[in-house]
């Protein structure tokens, strides 16, 4: 499994000859998006910062696009979608909480997730167990660095990605220091489902391509 990072809450997760796009930024937004071929498009929140599908078309590549709760399954890709509140941008909005399981690796997707309290023991015990967490640290109304990985703690999360700090160094720092050094920092996190074994609470930190 390959995971690029575009900033904001975009990634790229390439699973052998499939790829997904996760929050891909739109054309309409402040943020600076990037365009690629992708198999399936996850969008957690109705803004124009996580809901670009259409920058994931190339040539006859349609995406599936899923963009909201409930249970999907796309080729051997087993995704549930979990409804919790936010506030983006001063408006009330309807945020999505995304599990992602292929060959037994769990990927789970916060989106714009308000506080650690945020999730339900119903909505925790369908995530299920956590391989690595894609968690915002910005603060706001979105998880602070601490906020994250107190949740990455309570989830049992192997690794931590941090998204949706706009390349703030302090606030990357002070996920560090909650982490307590155990941290690496890389252009692409490229791992196999052995490679998480033994870890717990790891932050991978991954440079905006």
């Amino acid at each position: 499994m390959i995971v690029t990072y575009y900033g904001k809450q975009f990634f790229k997760i390439q699973l052998g000859d499939r790829t997904i796009a996760y929050n891909p930024i739109g054309k309409d937004s402040k943020y600076k998006g990037s365009r690629f071929g992708a198999d399936i498009v996850l969008s957690s929140l109705r803004h124009p910062d996580f809901n670009g599908a259409d920058q994931c078309a190339y040539g006859d590549r349609e995406p599936f696009v899923i963009t909201g709760p409930g249970e999907y399954e796309v080729g051997g890709i087993f995704i549930k979608g979990f409804s919790v509140p936010t506030t983006y941008a001063g408006e009330k909005k309807i945020n999505t909480v995304y599990s992602m399981v292929f060959e037994g690796i769990n990927l789970c997707l916060l989106g714009s997730l308000p506080s650690p309290d945020s999730l339900s023991n119903e909505v925790k015990e369908g995530l299920g167990e956590i391989d690595v967490l894609f968690a915002p640290i910005c603060g706001g109304d979105t998880l602070t660095a601490g906020g994250a990985y107190k949740l990455t703690l309570a989830l049992e999360a192997k690794v931590v990605i941090p998204m949706d700090y706009d390349g703030d160094k302090k606030i990357l720092e002070a996920l560090i220091k909650e982490s307590g050094e155990n941290t690496e920092t890389v252009d692409k996190f490229t791992f196999k489902k052995k490679d998480l074994e033994g870890k717990e609470g790891s932050v991978v930190i991954v440079n905006p391509a």
